[in-house]
């Protein structure tokens, strides 16, 4: 038989596998996932987790369906933080300093903890990030902030209140509208869908094995 772990979801103690991921384990345990739960393999940042290991002061995060259970593991998820989310139409907004002081001023009131780094799921350089926002780098901020899933751990553990997914978007938003190089690759594929040339392509690459469409993919020609 599998051996057995003790872990705390809620509270409330359970024996699951230990070869199970905190959500599966919850599922083990009898807890029906209807939110929290987006797309399981670590990437869409909907099974924010909170947990500590019993006798351990540390307070660790992680994402649901990335972490395995541990012996005495103390769970809580956090599937929404509440994140400040601004309005703003992208055509009308430029890439100035002066719209990020506009939008998200909180940014500058960052005292540098750290704790949005150490928290974070996807092991960014969170702090970093806003550095370069604060100082209108949005092009570094976008790079740097790339591989955020939006869990808002960072932001439920820091004590200026930023909402650091979201400013993370809008530099790449304004880097995407007005700094980075258009794609001709793109603005022919665009062109060509219109125009209807595609659909022949599309059939061809749906009736080819997929081993032959990885293939393909994987040696796709890359626009520089």
């Amino acid at each position: 038989m599998e051996k057995m772990v003790n872990v705390f979801l809620f509270g409330k103690r359970y024996q699951v596998p230990e070869s199970l991921t905190i959500m599966k384990a919850m599922e083990y345990a009898g807890y029906q996932l209807i939110r929290g739960c987006g797309c399981r393999n670590g990437f869409c940042g909907a099974c924010a987790t909170i947990y500590r290991i019993k006798g351990q002061q540390e307070l660790k995060t992680c994402l649901a369906c990335q972490q395995q259970v541990e012996e005495g593991m103390y769970v809580a998820t956090l599937p929404f933080f509440p994140l400040v989310k601004q309005v703003y139409d992208i055509e009308q907004i430029k890439p100035t300093q002066q719209i990020m002081m506009q939008l998200y001023p909180e940014i500058y009131s960052c005292i540098g903890c750290n704790a949005c780094t150490k928290s974070c799921t996807q092991e960014l350089n969170v702090m970093q990030y806003i550095a370069y926002a604060q100082r209108g780098e949005y092009e570094k901020a976008a790079e740097e902030s790339f591989d955020c899933v939006m869990c808002g751990v960072c932001s439920s553990r820091c004590p200026a209140g930023i909402s650091h997914p979201q400013v993370a978007l809008l530099t790449r938003r304004l880097t995407g509208k007005y700094l980075a190089p258009k794609s001709e690759h793109l603005i022919n594929r665009v062109a060509e869908i219109d125009a209807g040339d595609c659909k022949a392509a599309l059939e061809a690459i749906m009736n080819t094995p997929l081993e032959e469409q990885k293939n393909l993919y994987n040696h796709r020609e890359i626009e520089k």
